[in-house]
């Protein structure tokens, strides 16, 4: 899917969608400001980039309305269109199948996958597994190109309730349950992953692991040689917070980060 074996993969959050609280944009601004950031990242060199509706909060459990689905299908083509790059999606929280329905529109890579194996409790309330439903879903619709790649013990949630279940289980029963990538994070947005996390997945589970969070321009080094890939937002944006928008100079500095690690 990529050029390379560890890819970076930029992290669009498009603007609050119709219907959301702070929904201000028309979804022509909407489109024209995801298409800029989508330039940024392609002069910079990153390898592909994802789309996530991170400003909806607060977010609905398990699914969402046609509006949103809408919407994002049409950010998704024109994000496509204008990178020319790998590109996956991620619909909060927890709107799996219809993330994929607007990756399989849209001609996207992968969709990124809260609560694939095992449940938890997120601050929307329960997300339970939806392994099974989302990839006969998947076969339903013509959709087996579109990879699912599964967040293992995801950030901004409770995992008291399989406590007894480490990460590296959960990771080994994602693949079990026919997972193409895990994700692994720190606690929240912008936090590191724990290395011993790392570890203990790479010990049970044999697909790609992706870093969901966390990973800088200064701890890059330190991550390199333990993960296939790195999904990366704050650090991409002005004065490292999520909610702001890319930053080139950031990009550019992660990206040389990078070429030093290879």
């Amino acid at each position: 899917m990529f050029s390379v074996s560890k890819p970076v993969i930029g992290m669009i959050h498009v603007g609050a969608l119709p219907g959301t609280p702070a929904s201000r944009a028309t979804m022509r601004e909407l489109e024209d400001a995801a298409v800029a950031e989508c330039a940024v990242y392609r002069e910079a060199g990153v390898h592909g980039v994802m789309l996530e509706n991170m400003h909806d909060v607060p977010y609905l459990r398990g699914g969402v309305g046609p509006e949103i689905t809408a919407a994002m299908t049409v950010l998704a083509m024109a994000v496509r269109a204008a990178s020319g790059l790998p590109c996956g999606i991620q619909i909060l929280a927890g709107a799996n199948h219809e993330a994929l329905a607007v990756a399989h529109a849209a001609g996207l890579d992968w969709v990124r996958v809260e609560g694939f194996a095992f449940a938890h409790v997120a601050d929307e309330g329960i997300i339970e597994s939806s392994a099974a439903s989302l990839l006969r879903f998947r076969r339903q619709i013509g959709a087996e190109r579109v990879q699912v790649w599964a967040d293992v013990k995801k950030k901004h949630a409770s995992h008291a309730i399989t406590a007894d279940v480490g990460i590296g289980e959960t990771a080994a029963a994602a693949e079990f349950m026919r997972a193409d990538a895990v994700i692994v994070t720190g606690a929240a947005t912008g936090a590191c992953a724990a290395e011993q996390d790392i570890a203990e997945v790479r010990g049970r589970c044999g697909l790609p692991l992706y870093l969901g969070s966390g990973v800088t321009a200064e701890n890059l080094p330190r991550y390199f040689a333990g993960a296939d890939g790195f999904i990366v937002g704050s650090e991409f944006k002005a004065g490292g917070r999520w909610s702001e928008g890319v930053d080139a100079s950031r990009v550019e500095r992660f990206i040389d980060a990078y070429a030093r690690c290879l």
